[in-house]
């Protein structure tokens, strides 16, 4: 095979790998759409919070420990313990469940059958406030997430596709990042489980349920705070995943929570109401970018990435505004 076949392949493959990434947050989104009929502008940050708690509990840091040390004149910084990080990972999640009651008890409860742009101002002062709140609580600097996960190229794929060129040429085997394997490999569970869950449970029904029609999911029995705890735990737990993935690929900073913009054209793509569609908008979107970046991007200058993304979820939403998935909304006037 020739080597500029094989590098495309290659492209091809990072994509995909990158779509996945990008799937992880959009899901988080779908979540919340499905379920109260609110754009969740606050995903991204979610995914931040969870990655600071996460490193800050693993490595044992004191929470406020600059604003304490600032009042009280002390100098603490550390617990001194550097906890596992599967039960670094399980007290992080029990944080999401707290944030997600507290979340329902100091806002969605006084927010019920409002309109929805209502509740999205909600989600963006949400946001706002746990950036602050989470800079506050573990500090702004960029931080080192080691879960175990290891990244780079692997070694046996290189070893094993380094033959396919024809001898002689410059080809030094197919490149793929291990942390994306594996970002892959739990997407794809977590797509089916909450597939199952939202298609096949009775909490899974009620969801939707409360996202058609709020007074009515209450007429029937249905307990909208419960539902709306339950939704925003589940959002919490695969923010977590989220942040989890991102940060150990580039660190925990502030730009982590920009990832949810990357987001929004998977979720014009895919429809915002389907669990499906959010994964494959995120693979049409990372192999799009990478295959346009290669293809064309030389032609033009490059930096194509930045872009392209954004210009394709126009397109959609000039022809199929309810994207690939997303179900028609047809209103009576």
């Amino acid at each position: 095979m020739s080597p500029q076949f094989l590098f495309t392949i290659e492209v091809i493959a990072n994509g995909l790998m990158a779509g996945v990434m990008y799937s992880l947050v959009a899901l988080g989104f779908v979540l919340i759409f499905k379920a109260s009929g609110i754009f969740n502008y606050a995903q991204g940050v979610m995914a931040l919070f969870a990655a600071m708690t996460l490193v800050g509990i693993q490595n044992g840091q004191v929470p406020f420990s600059h604003l304490i040390n600032a009042v009280f004149g002390t100098n603490i910084h550390h617990f001194g313990w550097n906890l596992p990080a599967i039960v670094a990972i399980l007290i992080t999640l029990v944080v999401m469940v707290l944030f997600a009651i507290l979340v329902e008890r100091l806002i969605l409860k006084h927010l019920v059958n409002q309109e929805p742009i209502i509740l999205f101002m909600a989600t963006i002062g949400l946001a706002y406030f746990m950036e602050g709140f989470g800079d506050l609580m573990w500090g702004s600097e960029i931080k080192i997430l080691d879960v175990g996960i290891p990244s780079g190229g692997s070694l046996w794929l290189e070893e094993k596709t380094i033959g396919w060129a024809a001898e002689g040429s410059n080809y030094y085997g197919m490149y793929i990042d291990k942390l994306d394997m594996i970002a892959t490999v739990v997407a794809i569970l977590l797509v089916i489980s909450l597939t199952l869950f939202s298609q096949y449970t009775k909490t899974g029904r009620a969801l939707r349920a409360v996202a058609d029609d709020h007074q009515a999911a209450l007429s029937v029995g249905i307990s909208l705070r419960k539902i709306w705890v339950i939704v925003w735990t589940i959002a919490g737990f695969v923010a977590l995943v989220a942040g989890v993935m991102w940060g150990a690929k580039s660190g925990v900073q502030f730009s982590l929570s920009l990832i949810a913009l990357k987001a929004l054209p998977v979720l014009i793509l895919g429809g915002f109401t389907s669990i499906p569609g959010a994964i494959i908008g995120g693979l049409i979107i990372g192999v799009g970018e990478k295959l346009f970046e290669f293809t064309i991007g030389p032609l033009i200058g490059g930096a194509t990435e930045n872009w392209f993304a954004y210009v394709l979820a126009l397109v959609f939403l000039v022809f199929r505004p309810q994207g690939l998935f997303g179900d028609k909304i047809i209103e009576r006037v």
